[in-house]
C-alpha cells in the first residue's frame, strides 16, 4: 500500500473501459481510499453540466481521464467529425471543471495518434509540434493534442497542476473485438480465429506490412499511469512505450502463430497503411517516475488470444 493513495478519492473516467479496467484495478491494489468509476451512462462528458455534476456529487482529489471515442483506420475514416468533437468536447470540459474546483491534480491520457505522420523514430516528446499527424489519425490526434495545451495554459494562469501521459498503441485482454471500432492486434486476431474455424485458406489484411508499431501491453500501462499520477508533476508531455518497434508484416506472422492459423496471407495494398512508423522514445517515462514495461510482446499476445476465445460474446459485443 502507498501512503499517497491511501487517503485519496479518485475518479477515473472511462473507468469500465479498455485500460480502465486495468488502471482501476492497479487503484484497488494499491489500497487507494475511494475509486470512483462513473459510466457513460450516469453522466454524459459531452454535456458541459453533466461533468459538472459528477464533480460536485463525488468531489474527488484526483481525476484520471481515459474516457474517450476510439476506433482503428476504418472507424477513424468513417468517423473522423464524430471522434473530433467528442473527444475533445469530453476533454476540455473534465479539465476546466476540475481547474474550477480546484481538484488537487488532474492526469489526462493522450495518443500517440497526435504526432506528426513523419516523426523520426523513436518519437521523442519535443516532436510533438513538427507536423501533422497521419490523415486517417488527425481529428482524434488533433482533439486529443488540445488537452495538452489546456493543461499546460491553465498551470501557467491558475496553477493547476496536471499531467499529461501519451501511451503507445495499446493490446490486451479486455480490448475490443469488434469489427467497427477494433484496433489492429484484436481485428487481427478475430480475422485470424475465423479463417481457422471456417477452414478458409487465407486471410486478407490492410495495407502492405511495411508500416511498424510499437504495442504496449494494458497493464503495462496502467502502471505507467498511476506511477506517473503519484510521481510526476511537469508540463510537459510523457510517453509510456515498450521499446520495441514490430513492422505489421511481423506483427501477422505473430498472430497467426499465436492463433494455429495455417493458411496463406494476402495484402489488400489498395487500403491504407496508416502511419509509416511509430516507435517511441520512452527515456522521460523512466527518468522522471520509473516506468519501464515488463511484459513481453509473446506473452502479452497469448494473453490476449486466450482472452478472447474464452469471451468472444463480450469481446465482440463492444461496438462503441
Amino acid at each position: 500500500m502507498s501512503e499517497f493513495w491511501a487517503s485519496r478519492r479518485v475518479l477515473v473516467t472511462g473507468g469500465h473501459g479498455f485500460l480502465g479496467t486495468s488502471v482501476v484495478a492497479g487503484l484497488r491494489a494499491r489500497g487507494t481510499g475511494e475509486v470512483v468509476t462513473p459510466t457513460s451512462h450516469d453522466y454524459d462528458l459531452r454535456q458541459q453540466a453533466a461533468v459538472a455534476a459528477m464533480f460536485a456529487e463525488h468531489e474527488p482529489d484526483l481525476v484520471i481521464h481515459l474516457a474517450a471515442r476510439v476506433g482503428g483506420i476504418g472507424a477513424n475514416m468513417a468517423r473522423p467529425a464524430e471522434l473530433y468533437l467528442d473527444n475533445l468536447l469530453m476533454g476540455t470540459y473534465v479539465i476546466d471543471e476540475a481547474r474550477r474546483r480546484g481538484t488537487d491534480k488532474t492526469v489526462v491520457v493522450g495518443t500517440i495518434c497526435s504526432y506528426p505522420k513523419f516523426t523520426p523514430v523513436p518519437f521523442q516528446e519535443s516532436s510533438l509540434w513538427t507536423g501533422y499527424p497521419e490523415e486517417t489519425n488527425a481529428p482524434y490526434g488533433i482533439a486529443k493534442l488540445a488537452q495538452l495545451v489546456q493543461l499546460q495554459a491553465n498551470r501557467a494562469q491558475y496553477g493547476q497542476r496536471g499531467i499529461y501521459l501519451m501511451p503507445t498503441n495499446l493490446y490486451g485482454p479486455g480490448d475490443k473485438f469488434h469489427p467497427a471500432v477494433s484496433h489492429v492486434i484484436p481485428a487481427l486476431i478475430k480475422k485470424a480465429v475465423d479463417a481457422k474455424e471456417s477452414g478458409a485458406d487465407h486471410i486478407e489484411v490492410w495495407g502492405t506490412g511495411s508500416a511498424s508499431r510499437e504495442f504496449l501491453y494494458v497493464d503495462d500501462a496502467a502502471e505507467g499511469i498511476l506511477l506517473g499520477a503519484e510521481r510526476y508533476d511537469g508540463p510537459g508531455p510523457v510517453n509510456l512505450g515498450a521499446d520495441r518497434e514490430l513492422p505489421i508484416r511481423d506483427l501477422v506472422d505473430a498472430v497467426v502463430r499465436a492463433v494455429g492459423f495455417e493458411g496463406a496471407v494476402r495484402w489488400d495494398t489498395s487500403k491504407p497503411d496508416g502511419q509509416p512508423r511509430r516507435g517511441v522514445d520512452g527515456s522521460r517515462a523512466e527518468a522522471e517516475f520509473g516506468f519501464r514495461a515488463t511484459t513481453s510482446f509473446d506473452v502479452g499476445l497469448a494473453r490476449t488470444v486466450e482472452w478472447y476465445l474464452a469471451h468472444r460474446v463480450e469481446a465482440e459485443a463492444r461496438a462503441v
